[in-house]
């Protein structure tokens, strides 16, 4: 363990106060506790937070920050789940959210050059007046911020088509420990000279320096989209359709499915959902391009469906999507009707292991006596698997974290990830050497202490 200062000294305080004028300063408890946990529920408390608004104090700040060993914390919105943005070792929490201007949308080049600190569905909606597209879409995108995407390398619902945010970006700018300013890649679509590291960056998780500027890939804005929620009796009939909708040649840009569990939880909420009572599985379809293409791929979707003989078909477009939605959307809080607590894991395994690895972690619930809900992206093999307990019940908790262990193993055995999408951050660290070898995590560690040779940025967290 680097020797890190135990606190804040009254000179530290100083230098944060002079660089960080006012309110953008935080050094109070009262101030400092938001800043403590994200969306995991970890929470250890910072010794100080700063809102940086220029990446020339950025520079300053990581300047100062390698001298005194001081452990750094980027944060923007704290939505992620495992405790990445925590302050696990004390030390300073850098919010990125007063950097939040989109700076320039080129349709032409088909860019867009952004600051860390802008909401993803800004982006998105700022790209979409110039008829442009923006399309990774994880489930936080009305929230969490394209800085955060870029770091934690954000999935989402539309990665089957899209692909992951990796896959979007083509140049930044980051602040590297010692005030140095990289810049790599930028706006041409295209560049092979030398490694690549802005996908280095991308995923990266705040651990080799602070990200102050964004370049991403644009396409043209689809002209036309739909869904289509379709019901099944069972869940192997729903994963064969998948399989059956992918083999005609249709690519949707969503691919969802939910377990038996699943719908009965969103079942008992007050609002009607449009599927069969009957229906034991579903799958949830986003189809994207032309109006033309659109309505043959949901007539080949539909085709494609028939041999598994599906229990109810229900299809919307334009404003008629989101009323398709509310299935999926309505998951997260109807998980909590089952039981008050729930370790929400996202395993990822091969395409066609998803059947074995759903069934053997309702099996796995069932040995500890616990109920497991799954669901998730079908189309890349991503699973959410929700383990519901009481976490008043110290006996329930002791047999969840089990279950999480045994159901991380079950990923690893398939050929698989504990981590999808999510990132390992505290709640996944210990396990990180089950997946993957030695050697491995011994090249990343060699590569980090080439930008981080004090590590300071993010000290405490597992790749």
């Amino acid at each position: 363990m680097p020797n890190y200062p135990k606190s804040l000294t009254s000179a530290h305080k100083r230098f944060l106060k002079g660089l960080f004028p006012d309110e953008d300063c935080l050094l109070s408890p009262e101030q400092m506790a938001p800043f403590s946990a994200d969306a995991s529920l970890e929470r250890a408390m910072p010794w100080g937070v700063v809102r940086p608004q220029s990446r020339e104090q950025i520079e300053e700040l990581l300047k100062w920050a390698q001298t005194e060993r001081m452990p750094i914390y980027g944060r923007a919105r704290g939505t992620g789940r495992v405790g990445n943005a925590v302050p696990s070792l004390g030390g300073l929490v850098v919010s990125m959210l007063k950097m939040n201007r989109v700076l320039e949308v080129d349709e032409y080049d088909a860019i867009a050059v952004t600051q860390p600190g802008v909401i993803t569905s800004d982006l998105q909606n700022i790209c979409a007046e110039k008829k442009m597209f923006y399309p990774p879409d994880p489930a936080s995108v009305r929230i969490s911020t394209i800085g955060g995407n870029v770091s934690t390398c954000a999935g989402g619902l539309k990665a089957v088509k899209y692909g992951v945010t990796r896959d979007w970006v083509l140049g930044l700018e980051a602040v590297l420990p010692g005030g140095k300013v990289m810049r790599s890649g930028g706006r041409s679509h295209k560049d092979v000279v030398g490694l690549d590291l802005t996908r280095l960056f991308v995923g990266a998780n705040g651990k080799l320096g602070l990200i102050t500027e964004i370049t991403v890939k644009l396409i043209p804005l689809p002209e036309a989209s739909a869904s289509v929620l379709v019901g099944f009796s069972d869940l192997q009939s729903s994963l064969e359709g998948a399989k059956a909708v992918f083999q005609s040649g249709v690519l949707p840009a969503a691919c969802e499915f939910m377990d038996r569990i699943t719908l009965e939880a969103v079942r008992q909420g007050e609002e009607e959902i449009p599927l069969a009572d009957s229906a034991e599985a579903a799958l949830l379809f986003k189809l994207d391009g032309t109006e033309e293409g659109v309505n043959a791929e949901v007539r080949q979707l539909v085709k494609a469906l028939e041999p598994q003989k599906p229990v109810s078909i229900e299809t919307g477009r334009g404003v008629e999507e989101e009323r398709i939605w509310t299935v999926r959307r309505g998951i997260s809080p109807a998980a909590f009707r089952i039981k008050p607590t729930k370790l929400a894991e996202d395993i990822s395994v091969p395409r066609s292991r998803v059947a074995e690895a759903v069934e053997r972690a309702h099996k796995i619930g069932e040995s500890h006596d616990l109920t497991v809900l799954c669901f998730g992206h079908l189309g890349d093999g991503n699973i959410h698997v929700n383990i519901m307990h009481d976490g008043e019940n110290s006996d329930e908790v002791k047999r969840a974290h089990i279950a999480k262990n045994e159901v991380f193993r079950l990923a690893v055995e398939l050929g698989g990830t504990i981590s999808g999408e999510h990132g390992t951050g505290l709640t996944k660290a210990y396990f990180v050497p089950e997946q993957l070898p030695a050697l491995n995590v011994q090249i990343m560690n060699s590569i980090k202490s080439i930008f981080d040779p004090q590590n300071i940025m993010n000290p405490g967290k597992g790749w």
